[in-house]
């Protein structure tokens, strides 16, 4: 270590601008020696002989002498946390750490959002102000209103669920709660447009569960929080989609507020979103034409969000069975739904046998029973494309196999049970496999 001070010494000495940067006189000497002394100790891991050094160093050295006097001051009161032995000293190092993130951030603007990011993440870590969730929920705020998009998703969720806790406690009000969420909300989707990050996605979807579970999502405090905004701007996008989210995620659909929002931010600029939302206005008004026309428009405005265009497609099979008995527009929007992803195909494929099962097919005994087979083939197919579903594929099956013909009926037509056979109906074809009951 003598050394090394002393190498440092003869620089100080001959080098004023190397000086300058490490402060002057008989402190920049100080902070460079206590620099190098703290930083050879915590090469070693030995923590408890840094921390003496390190404590000299940041008392002397000014902020600019080094942002790694920061990055491990931050390790060492990580450290001497663990080693305290009472709640008091365990608060007072605690401060101290989250201090000297503040002083990086304004020493080092550059770093300024990672300085915070990691702020906010030792103050959840080791439960800064535990005890005081509004004092916690008022610096999150803080971070958050800085790092917006770039803040973790860690952070995001966690400022969410406290300000969930404030609000049900009674210590944060409605609206409060509600631009807190848009807040959110709106930094999370700037991220996910940048980068489909997992843990982005995972905490949005937290996110939206905690708004859900708060209970503040009523249509009453949606539609009075958010009338007022829209009159004042009917033209804010940001607004719009807003409402629009909220609104159709509380099935808030028969609001004016609702259908006029959505109307007009289709009108501004036509999304698969927009249209979706659009269907989803007609659908609970029974406007069944424009609901499956609206619906169709928002698949087609997928572009390459194949999965999205496979999740709509499957809704519009949904649509187009439950709602109009539309059974071969149904089948084959199910079946374009498993080609763009087949990680569905289970549920469509069930979707597919309830289709066949519920057509009503003429002609003689055979040609009216034929259907059930190839429900059955579809169960079949659901409950090995998804496992999960394998309970309620074999139960509806079960009831599909009561119906099979006859095997003297089959018989009488010149079929017999392993043959092949193409099943007709209500527009619908498919080749299934004789089989009779006996």
């Amino acid at each position: 270590m003598k050394k090394v001070a002393t190498l440092i010494l003869a620089l100080v000495a001959v080098l004023p601008a190397f000086a300058q940067k490490y402060g002057t006189g008989q402190d920049s000497v100080d902070c460079v020696v206590n620099l190098s002394y703290y930083r050879e100790y915590l090469k070693q891991n030995d923590m408890a002989n840094a921390i003496s050094p390190w404590r000299k160093a940041i008392a002397v050295c000014p902020p600019s002498a080094s942002q790694n006097m920061f990055i491990d001051g931050c390790r060492l009161m990580r450290w001497e946390f663990t080693q305290a032995k009472d709640a008091n000293r365990r608060a007072e190092v605690l401060d101290s750490l989250l201090m000297l993130y503040d002083v990086r951030a304004e020493a080092y603007p550059s770093n300024k959002v990672t300085a915070l990011n990691n702020k906010a993440i030792d103050m959840l870590n080791y439960k800064w102000k535990s005890n005081e969730p509004a004092a916690l929920f008022a610096e999150l705020k803080k971070i958050v209103d800085v790092a917006g998009a770039k803040s973790s998703a860690m952070v995001l969720a966690n400022y969410m669920q406290t300000g969930v806790d404030l609000y049900k406690n009674g210590q944060l009000e409605p609206e409060s709660l509600m631009n807190t969420y848009t807040d959110i909300a709106g930094y999370v989707d700037a991220a996910l447009a940048e980068s489909a990050d997992g843990q982005m996605v995972g905490a949005k979807q937290d996110i939206e569960e905690m708004l859900g579970a708060s209970g503040v999502a009523s249509c009453d405090n949606l539609v009075g929080l958010f009338t007022p905004r829209y009159q004042a701007n009917p033209d804010d996008k940001t607004t719009l989609n807003t409402i629009v989210k909220l609104l159709g995620n509380s099935e808030c659909l028969d609001s004016d507020l609702y259908l006029s929002a959505v109307e007009k931010l289709h009108g501004m600029e036509p999304t698969a979103s927009t249209a979706y939302y659009l269907y989803k206005l007609y659908s609970s008004r029974d406007q069944n034409d424009e609901a499956a026309a609206t619906l169709l428009d928002a698949i087609n405005r997928c572009g390459d969000d194949a999965v999205k265009a496979a999740d709509y497609s499957f809704e519009l099979g949904s649509f187009y069975f439950k709602k109009q008995q539309k059974y071969a527009d149904a089948a084959n929007a199910a079946k374009r739904a498993i080609e763009l992803n087949p990680s569905i195909a289970g549920k469509c494929y069930l979707l597919l046998g309830t289709i066949w099962a519920s057509v009503n097919c003429g002609g003689n005994e055979l040609e009216r029973r034929a259907k059930y087979w190839v429900a059955v083939d579809f169960m079949s197919k659901a409950r090995e494309a998804d496992p999960s579903l394998a309970s309620e594929a074999d139960n509806l099956a079960g009831q599909y196999r009561r119906y099979f013909p006859q095997q003297a009926d089959a018989f009488m037509y010149d079929v017999q049970d392993g043959q092949a056979y193409t099943a007709g109906c209500g527009g619908l074809r498919e080749t299934t496999t004789v089989r009779t009951l006996k």
